[in-house]
């Protein structure tokens, strides 16, 4: 990739959204890193329930893949629709179904999944505390996936700097603005991943539930950092308090996070 320099920045790298298109059939980045988020988080999840004194066996993990999908795409899709742009979408409601197009929220994903696993352990007699642990602990994969793909888009790029990293983005006018989306890819991505591997391996990984609450609210407290150097979304702008609506749907999260942190108790036979 080449980058040329404008205003103290670098220009936003050249990458098409669409790897290849065949007539009107297209694969994006966008729609692959939904799959490699949810194809490697698996294949983690599958070795986690594979380790000796796993409580949750290979065979449930494999099962829930559709369910997690599922939960992924429509909780994503219709939490955008209901959290972002409920006018638009409710005068245009066919276009919900066009995602295609983009449009997608984490804390709508977040709540489709977390239904999904409710309802599958259910099914299954599954402890949902167990389930949640295993599955905390591979979400941040999709993360940095989802949001490197975002970068690639030219989509929910960050508030205008003087920072020497800054990127003139295509739709974000002539100054230089934040690359929010790599910053979420790291600290939502990467260094919540670490985290949850650390923390894994030590006595609180016994406590059912703190692996869950330590995702939660380590989420929340990284996509709020961020959204300290993120753009507003343009029809929604800063809301109570001069929070952003990514702050104000992280709250809940904390505060659960929190909760499940605090009250977990170890693992009983």
């Amino acid at each position: 990739m080449i980058f040329s320099t404008l205003f103290s920045a670098v220009a936003f790298p050249e990458i098409d959204p669409v790897i290849f298109q065949i007539g009107p059939f297209a694969i994006r980045w966008y729609a692959l890193a939904y799959v490699a988020g949810l194809i490697i988080g698996w294949q983690m999840m599958m070795r986690f329930a594979r380790a000796e004194g796993s409580r949750i066996s290979a065979k449930q993990v494999d099962d829930f893949l559709v369910w997690a999908t599922l939960g992924v795409i429509l909780g994503g899709r219709l939490g955008y629709v209901l959290f972002y742009k409920p006018d638009y979408y409710f005068s245009a409601p066919a276009e919900i179904f066009m995602v295609w197009q983009g449009g997608m929220s984490f804390h709508g994903g977040f709540l489709g999944v977390v239904l999904a696993t409710i309802l599958y352990c259910r099914q299954q007699k599954i402890a949902i505390l167990d389930f949640g642990d295993l599955l905390a602990t591979v979400v941040p994969i999709g993360l940095f996936f989802g949001r490197i793909a975002n970068f690639i888009n030219g989509e929910l790029y960050g508030r205008t700097t003087d920072v020497p990293w800054g990127m003139v983005f295509p739709e974000g006018g002539d100054m230089p603005r934040h690359p929010s989306q790599l910053y979420e890819a790291f600290l939502e991505g990467a260094v919540l991943f670490i985290l949850l591997i650390i923390f894994r391996r030590t006595r609180f990984a016994e406590k059912q539930g703190f692996i869950m609450g330590m995702f939660f609210a380590g989420y929340a407290v990284a996509r709020s950092i961020v959204e300290l150097f993120r753009e507003p979304d343009a029809y929604l702008g800063f809301l109570i308090g001069g929070l952003t609506m990514g702050q104000l749907l992280s709250l809940p999260m904390l505060v659960i996070g929190l909760y499940f942190m605090f009250r977990s108790a170890p693992k009983t036979a």
